[in-house]
C-alpha cells in the first residue's frame, strides 16, 4: 500500500489534493461534488479526449458493419449475375449450334440452302 501511496504522490502536487483523494466517498460521485474537486478538474481534458475517442470508435464500427452489410449485398448480387451470365451464354451456344440454325429456317419457311461443299480458302498475292 505505501508503494500506491508514493506512486499517487508522484503526480499529486500538494497535499491539499492528496486530502481530496482520501475523502472519496460515493455520495460525492452521484450528488456531483466530486467534478468539482481540483484535481479532477485538471484532468477533465484528458477524460473529454476520451470520450471523444470513444465516440470515433463506436461511429467507426457502425459504419464498418454498414459497409460490411452492403459488401455482402454485393457479393450476392455479383453471384447472381454471373449465374445469369453462364445461362445465357450456354443458351446462345446451343441457339447458335448448325441443327438448331436449321430448324429454325425451316420453321420460318425462308428459302435458304445449306452448304454442300467446304468453304473455299482465298490466297491473296502480295
Amino acid at each position: 500500500m505505501n508503494w500506491r501511496k508514493n506512486k499517487i504522490t508522484e503526480f499529486i502536487q500538494s497535499k491539499e489534493e492528496f486530502g481530496e483523494i482520501r475523502s472519496f466517498s460515493f455520495r460525492e460521485l452521484l450528488n456531483g461534488r466530486f467534478f468539482t474537486k481540483s484535481l479532477v478538474t485538471k484532468q477533465m481534458p484528458f477524460v473529454i479526449y476520451l470520450a471523444f475517442m470513444g465516440f470515433l470508435y463506436i461511429g467507426n464500427h457502425y459504419k464498418m458493419e454498414e459497409l460490411m452489410r452492403e459488401v455482402a449485398v454485393l457479393n450476392k448480387d455479383l453471384k447472381e449475375l454471373r449465374y445469369e451470365a453462364i445461362t445465357t451464354s450456354s443458351e446462345l451456344m446451343f441457339m447458335s449450334k448448325q441443327s438448331e440454325v436449321l430448324k429454325k429456317i425451316r420453321s420460318k419457311n425462308l428459302d435458304l440452302v445449306e452448304l454442300t461443299e467446304p468453304p473455299r480458302i482465298l490466297k491473296v498475292k502480295n
